[in-house]
């Protein structure tokens, strides 16, 4: 069992029954009455989103996950195609199983594959990628690194804020739990 205490974005938990990943949370606390948690969940099989609160108090029940390591392959429509480094075996999952996971996948990024009952049901990345910028307006001179800020496309189809100074080829490390950018690379 999980308290509120312990619950933090992104983990798996049971909820009536079905398997619900925990996008958001926020703590209230009320005037006169209990603190509650208002969270938000992505159902992990549907990718259905919900939003629910709950008193201080609830316990939850932790999903136990089987993990292995998988590299991804390539995407064919709304196939994403994994496969285990260890035993080779091909693993198709869907965007709705992926959520967010889709604007980080690169040929070759190695990551963990969550089963459940031998069941795929997502993947948990890295804490931070490297991604080449597609587009992104061109720097000028008088630039500089504390100045403003610029949207930039990645190979991905990503959208983040980049500083001036960053210009379109470069590659850039992003933080795949924000998806903030972190600094340029080489």
């Amino acid at each position: 069992m999980i308290n509120v205490g312990e619950i933090k974005r992104g983990i798996i938990i049971e909820l009536d029954g079905q398997l619900q990943q925990i996008i958001d949370f926020q703590h209230i606390k009320m005037g006169r009455g209990s603190a509650q948690v208002r969270m938000k969940f992505r159902n992990v099989r549907t990718g259905q989103i919900t939003e629910r609160s709950f008193q201080a108090t609830e316990k939850f029940q932790r999903v136990r996950l089987d993990h292995r390591t998988v590299q991804f392959l390539y995407s064919d429509g709304d196939q994403y195609l994994f496969m285990d480094t260890e035993s080779f075996d091909q693993i198709a999952l869907t965007k709705d199983q992926l959520g967010d996971a889709v604007n980080y996948l690169k040929d070759g990024l190695t990551m963990e594959l969550l089963s459940y009952n031998d069941q795929p049901i997502g993947v948990e990345l890295p804490i931070t990628v490297d991604l080449r910028i597609e587009h992104t307006e061109p720097g000028f001179k008088g630039d500089t690194a504390t100045g403003g800020t610029k949207p930039a496309t990645l190979e991905t189809g990503l959208v983040v804020q980049v500083p001036l100074f960053v210009n379109q080829g470069e590659t850039i490390r992003v933080d795949t739990r924000t998806g903030t950018y972190l600094e340029r690379v080489g």
